[in-house]
């Protein structure tokens, strides 16, 4: 009979916590947002990613009435600014921008940071990195600087865009492997983002950089820096003229960056539902598409689920690039 008492207390107790925990949710789902909404980027100021992200925040801003502050976060080769959105308090008042890098981290061991950390906002922008050198760099094709990288001795070449093992390095080292040219040929200088990198590239600091098109697209427009090629399966749509590097070396290689918003893991899912359905204005609203349209950005919006399946495919397929370039630890 005791026993039967306490169990029905200790019932009753879990689901009075259950009904009230589902209560608070509910009411903090109401209320948000009734202060700022920081918006962390892991990446410098300039980038592409940074670009977007206050883009977004910008249109956001007026949406919900409040203010929508970026904050770039950088070090780390992109781990501490991940990381400041995963351990940020789940009140749906911090999210931030999740880059391709996130599944690519954990595989260098810098960190024991996946996409499990976060919840899914929504994809928002994919595009395919491209490779560059100086406007007077002697080498004016994809095949002139292959044939000058093959003949060099180790590390007479330099080049930057992004962290150690971020998705411009892996664009590098994927076109040498491809090529059948030791990857340590060329020295990697990490950058916090594509915009630090191009500017070294600009300045004489390396020989060749790799970037999305749209991050390179002023620098180009300043006659500083030339596109040889781009890694992708078929030509960009906005720089017609700028040849994939299949076409260009006759070896078939492609990657891309990808940016995606998360929350940190265990914001209230109707925080999550509502962001998701505020930010999916955002990106069909006008302003963002001529924006992005201008940029040469890509555009898309995958919520949820979805972006979920994603990062998860995308972090099975950057571990064994990793792996081919001799990158994972």
């Amino acid at each position: 009979m005791i026993r039967s008492r306490m169990t029905r207390r200790v019932l009753l107790a879990g689901a009075t916590a259950l009904a009230l925990g589902s209560a608070l949710g509910s009411v903090q789902a109401q209320t948000w947002p009734s202060r700022p909404i920081t918006v962390i980027v892991p990446w410098g100021a300039g980038g592409g990613t940074d670009a977007t992200a206050r883009m977004i925040a910008s249109i956001l801003e007026k949406q919900l009435g409040q203010p929508v502050p970026v904050v770039n976060r950088t070090g780390g080769s992109g781990a501490v600014g991940h990381q400041a959105i995963a351990s940020a308090d789940p009140d749906g008042y911090t999210i931030g921008i999740a880059t391709l890098e996130i599944g690519t981290m954990h595989h260098q061991g810098l960190t024991p940071l996946t996409h499990e950390a976060y919840a899914p906002i929504g994809l928002y922008n994919s595009d395919p990195a491209a490779l560059f050198v100086r406007s007077d760099s002697p080498y004016k094709s994809v095949k002139e600087l292959l044939d000058a990288v093959k003949a060099s001795a180790d590390r007479r070449f330099k080049a930057s865009g992004s962290a150690q093992g971020g998705v411009n390095h892996l664009a590098l080292a994927g076109m040498l492997k491809a090529a059948g040219i030791p990857v340590t040929r060329v020295a990697w200088v990490p950058s916090e983002g594509a915009a630090p990198g191009l500017q070294d590239l600009a300045a004489d600091g390396v020989q060749i950089a790799t970037a999305s098109l749209p991050e390179a697209a002023a620098l180009i427009s300043a006659g500083r820096i030339r596109p040889l090629a781009i890694f992708a399966p078929k030509r960009d749509e906005v720089m017609k003229d700028v040849p994939t590097f299949k076409e260009a070396s006759g070896f078939d290689w492609s990657i891309g960056s990808w940016r995606g918003i998360v929350a940190p893991k265990g914001t209230p899912a109707d925080v999550v539902v509502r962001l998701q359905a505020e930010i999916g204005k955002v990106v069909t609203n006008p302003q963002y598409l001529e924006f992005m349209k201008s940029k040469g950005y890509a555009t898309g919006w995958t919520p949820g689920d979805g972006f979920r399946a994603f990062m998860v495919e995308s972090d099975k397929g950057l571990g064994t690039t990793l792996a081919e370039v001799g990158l994972k630890k």
